[in-house]
């Protein structure tokens, strides 16, 4: 499970930065027929990382893991410092 957010993780990143850069760059050299393609990268610069969060959220939930104990967790080590 971990190898696969490791990998969701990284493909997101990659992705969004190519967004930015496609955005970037068909906002300074873009003509008025590519306005399409920018509003295209625009919403995904939005959409990927939602999607993105969202398949870790369901990755975590059908994994069993529990809100609780992730929770008692995370106190454990703030009371052990």
């Amino acid at each position: 499970m971990e190898k696969l957010k490791r990998i969701l993780a990284l493909a997101g990143v990659v992705i969004i930065l190519a967004l930015y850069l496609v955005t970037f760059l068909l906002g300074v050299f873009g003509s008025a027929d590519m306005k399409n393609w920018l509003t295209a990268a625009l919403v995904l610069t939005v959409l990927i990382p939602v999607l993105v969060y969202a398949v870790l959220l369901v990755a975590r939930l059908v994994s069993g893991k529990n809100v609780k104990d992730t929770f008692d967790r995370e106190s454990e080590k703030k009371e052990s410092k």
